[in-house]
C-alpha cells in the first residue's frame, strides 16, 4: 500500500510506500497520527500548514461486511483542534483498489480543481463547471465526465464559501452522493486547498485480495456469523435503522427538544423509527426501509425516504436528522424533516451542526420554533452566501455569540448530537472530554450497562467507549457491528492479520484505539486546549431537564482523568 501526497499549491504529486510501522494503522488512527506528526498544532485551519488527509480503514477494500468506511482528518476550523470524520459509501473502496492507504493534501490556492486519480497517476482539471452547483447536479456532471463507475469525494457550495459546517460527500453503492464526512468543517479545509472534487477511477484495477487467504477466510466466516445471529445487526438495525432510538431517548429525557430546553417531544411518535418505517413501506415506489450504503453490508441500517408519489426525497433519514432537524426545532413531521435534510445534503453541510445552529437561532427569535419555511429560507440564504445564511453556516457557537444566547449546546465549538447529556450522562462525559468536540461517535454510551441518570460509572463507561470507537474508526468498520463483535478482538486481529499479512494480536487492536486518543489529545494540548475546555456549557449543570429532573452532575475531577490533562494527553 502507498501514501499519495498532493501539493495543491504546486499542482504536483508524489507516491511513497506506507512505512512498516504504519501498516496496521488505518482510518482515524492514521489521520490522527499524520496530523499529530505533520501539522503544526497552532496553524490556521484554512492556511498553508494544515493538511487534509483521506485514509482508508485497515479492512477497507477487503469486502468484510460493514468495513468500507473511510476517514478524513485535519485541523478543524470549527473546533480549532484535531478532527476526523468518517463515512460509508464507496470512495474508500475505490481509493484502496488504487493502492492507496492515504492521500495527503498540502498547500492552498484560490481557484478550484478536480483531482482525477486512476491507475496511471493524477491529473488536475479545472472545476469551473462544478462551482456553485448543488451536490446532485455536480455529481451528474462528474458521472457525465468520468463515467458512472467512479468513486469521489465532493464539497458543496458551503465548502466553496469555507463555512465551518462544510461537509464532504461521497456516493453510496448505488451512486447517490449522500454519504457525508460531516463534522468539523473539513469541507472548508478542502475548499481552502482548491479541492472541489477528488475523483477515484479504479478501472482496470483488480480488487484487493488478502495476503493470507485461509486465515482471512476462517475469521471472516466467524465474524459474518456473529452479524447474522446478533439481534441488533440481524433485525433491529435492518428494520428501524438509527431512527429506532427515538422512543428510547425520549423515554430517558434525552431527545433534544427546542434547543435542548427539554428532553422529550410531544410529537415523538410521529417521528419515531417505527413511523418512519411504516411511512416508507406504505408509500413504496423508490423508497426502501432497509438499505446498505456500502457494498456487501449485512446490517443495512440506511433507508431511502420517498414522497407520497413514491419518488425519492432524500437518503437516509437518520436518528441525528430526526433529533436535530426535528424535535430540536419543534418540528414533528417526517416530510418536513426530510425536506430540510435534502437541502442540507444538496449544500453539503453537517446536519447536526446546522440543526443545532437553527435551534439557537430559533431560541433567539430569529424565526419561531416549528417554522419549517423559515428554516428553509435560511438554508437558501446559506446557498446564496447572504449574511444570515453565513451566520448559520458558521455553526451553533457563532450563532449564540452573535445573538447573545447563553444556552448553546456546544463543546469545543462543536454542537452536540441528538442526546441531551442530562439524560445520558456517559455521553455528556464523552462530549466534554473527546478531543473531537461534542460527538456521539467518539464514545457512544447509550448501550452501556449503567443507570444513565446516575453520575456513577459514567466516566469509566465513556473511557471504554472512546477506546472502542477509535478502534472501529481505525479498522474502517461501522460501529454498528460492535454489538456482534462484543469485544472479541482476537478474531478481529486474525481478520486483520489475514488481510494485510502481518501478525496482529488483540492487544495490538486495542492499543490502536489508545494511541489514537493519545495523539489527538497531545495535538489539542499543543493547540492550546486545557482542562477548562473539558466542560459542558454551564446551563447543563444548573438547569434541570424538565423531562427527567436531571442536571449534569458527574464529578468534574474524575471526568478530567480522561481529557486534556488526563491519561491520554501524557
Amino acid at each position: 500500500m502507498k501514501i499519495l501526497r498532493i501539493d495543491m499549491g504546486q499542482l504536483s504529486y508524489q507516491e511513497e510506500e506506507v512505512p512498516a510501522e504504519l501498516l496496521a494503522l488505518g482510518g482515524r488512527a492514521l489521520t490522527s497520527k499524520l496530523v499529530h506528526d505533520e501539522v503544526p498544532a497552532t496553524c490556521h485551519p484554512l492556511g498553508p500548514y494544515n493538511k487534509l488527509i483521506m485514509a482508508n480503514g485497515v479492512l477497507t477494500g477487503s469486502l468484510v461486511s460493514s468495513a468500507e468506511r473511510s476517514s478524513i482528518g485535519g485541523k478543524s476550523p470549527l473546533t480549532g483542534g484535531i478532527k476526523e470524520s468518517n463515512a460509508g459509501g464507496i470512495a474508500g473502496l475505490k481509493m484502496g483498489r488504487l493502492g492507496y492507504r492515504a492521500i495527503i493534501f498540502e498547500g492552498i490556492r484560490d481557484d478550484f480543481y478536480t483531482v482525477y486519480i486512476n491507475k496511471d497517476g493524477v491529473r488536475f482539471e479545472r472545476a469551473d463547471l462544478l462551482l456553485g452547483k448543488r451536490i446532485s447536479e455536480a455529481t451528474n456532471i462528474l458521472y457525465q465526465t468520468y463515467g458512472k463507475e467512479i468513486g469521489f469525494y465532493l464539497i458543496g457550495i458551503s465548502g466553496e464559501f469555507k463555512m465551518n459546517t462544510a461537509a464532504i460527500a461521497n456516493p453510496d453503492k448505488d451512486g447517490s452522493p449522500t454519504r457525508f464526512c460531516g463534522r468539523g468543517g473539513l469541507g472548508a479545509v478542502a475548499g481552502s486547498k482548491g479541492i472541489k472534487a477528488v475523483v477515484l477511477d479504479d478501472a482496470g484495477v483488480e480488487r484487493n485480495r488478502p495476503k493470507d487467504p485461509e486465515r482471512f477466510k476462517e475469521s471472516m466466516k466467524m465474524y459474518t456469523t456473529w452479524l447474522r445471529e446478533t439481534p441488533g445487526t440481524a433485525k433491529v438495525f435492518p428494520e428501524l435503522g438509527t431512527a429506532g432510538l427515538v422512543k428510547t431517548t425520549n423515554k430517558l429525557g434525552a431527545l433534544p427538544t427546542r434547543n435542548f430546553s427539554t428532553g422529550s417531544f410531544e410529537h415523538y411518535e410521529a417521528i419515531s423509527g417505527e413511523t418512519l418505517r411504516e411511512t416508507i413501506l406504505e408509500r413504496g415506489g423508490e423508497g426502501t426501509a432497509t438499505h446498505a450504503c456500502m457494498p456487501g453490508c449485512l446490517i443495512r441500517c440506511s433507508n431511502i425516504y420517498p414522497d407520497e408519489e413514491g419518488k425519492t426525497v432524500t437518503s437516509p433519514i437518520e436518528y441525528e436528522n430526526i433529533g436535530l432537524l426535528g424535535s430540536n426545532l419543534g418540528i414533528g413531521n417526517l416530510d418536513q424533516i426530510a425536506e430540510l435534510n435534502r437541502l442540507c445534503n444538496e449544500l453539503a453541510v453537517d446536519t447536526i451542526e446546522i440543526g443545532a445552529a437553527l435551534g439557537v437561532a430559533m431560541d433567539a427569535g430569529v424565526i419561531s420554533f416549528g417554522d419549517v419555511e423559515g428554516a428553509k429560507s435560511i438554508l437558501l440564504d446559506l446557498e446564496a452566501g447572504k449574511p444570515l445564511g453565513r451566520i448559520i453556516g458558521g455553526g451553533a457557537a457563532l450563532v449564540g455569540k452573535i445573538y447573545g444566547i447563553r444556552r448553546v449546546p456546544v463543546v469545543k465549538g462543536q454542537s452536540m448530537p441528538a442526546y441531551d447529556p442530562r439524560g445520558i450522562k456517559g455521553l455528556g462525559v464523552t462530549y466534554a472530554t473527546s478531543p473531537q468536540g461534542a460527538d456521539h461517535t467518539a464514545g457512544q454510551t447509550i448501550r452501556a450497562q449503567v443507570d444513565h441518570h446516575s453520575p456513577e460509572g459514567q466516566v469509566e463507561a465513556s473511557r471504554q467507549a472512546q477506546e472502542v470507537n477509535a478502534i472501529y474508526d481505525g479498522l474502517g468498520l461501522c460501529y454498528f457491528s460492535a454489538s456482534a463483535v462484543a469485544g472479541r478482538f482476537e478474531v478481529m486481529a486474525q481478520l486483520v492479520s489475514g488481510y494485510i499479512g502481518m501478525d496482529i494480536t488483540a492487544e495490538d487492536i486495542k492499543n490502536m484505539g489508545r494511541l489514537t486518543l493519545k495523539w489527538e489529545h497531545q495535538f489539542n494540548r499543543k493547540a492550546g486546549f486545557t482542562k477548562a475546555d473539558d466542560r459542558l456549557p454551564e446551563h447543563f449543570y444548573i438547569e434541570e431537564n424538565p423531562a427527567n429532573g436531571q442536571v449534569f452532575d458527574v464529578n468534574q475531577e474524575e471526568l478530567e482523568t480522561i481529557g486534556a490533562e488526563g491519561e491520554y494527553a501524557r
